[in-house]
């Protein structure tokens, strides 16, 4: 496990396209207006500010597709960046039972992660915002499910966010 104090977990659906996929044996499909990863070059841009930062994914797209090929789906801008997932397949042996990672909430996940790569400044790009303690909060950017990274406020407090991580007062 790579060591970085500065990450941001990234969800897909609800962020970087709109909450309406659904896993077909063809793959993952819209079903709404638009594309699949059509806000990726927001999140892109916006991450060019910050260097430092490296990206987690925290998509239930990792436990479906695998890593790789989840992976695969994000352009080689944000491929460079990502350093791990929240899943990884070697928990299919010790967390079996569907409670154990698909009943935990995102932030129960991302906590996880956390903890065990003992991260110190990051925040979640997520439109999942069940379970979130009230103390952290400040640690979570929660996305319209039907808007994700297009919404102007989203992209002003993702920049914002990042600032403060980056300058180690995250």
């Amino acid at each position: 496990m790579q060591k970085n104090t500065h990450i941001l977990f990234l969800d897909f659906d609800g962020v970087l396209h709109p909450d309406a996929v659904y896993l077909s044996r063809q793959g993952p499909i819209l079903k709404s207006e638009g594309t699949l990863f059509m806000w990726v070059p927001i999140l892109a841009n916006l991450l060019d500010d910050f260097p430092i930062i490296s990206l987690v994914l925290s998509t239930s797209w990792v436990r479906h597709l695998g890593y790789k090929r989840a992976l695969g789906y994000l352009p080689i801008e944000l491929r460079e960046r990502v350093i791990g997932a929240t899943w990884h397949s070697s928990m299919a042996k010790g967390w079996a039972d569907d409670n154990q990672w698909d009943g935990k909430t995102r932030y129960d996940q991302i906590c996880r992660y956390a903890a065990r790569s003992q991260i110190q400044h990051w925040i979640a790009l997520d439109d999942d915002a069940q379970g979130w303690a009230e103390s952290s909060a400040q640690h979570l950017i929660a996305c319209a499910p039907n808007l994700g990274l297009s919404s102007a406020q989203t992209q002003a407090e993702l920049q914002r966010r990042l600032g403060q991580i980056c300058s180690n007062q995250g």
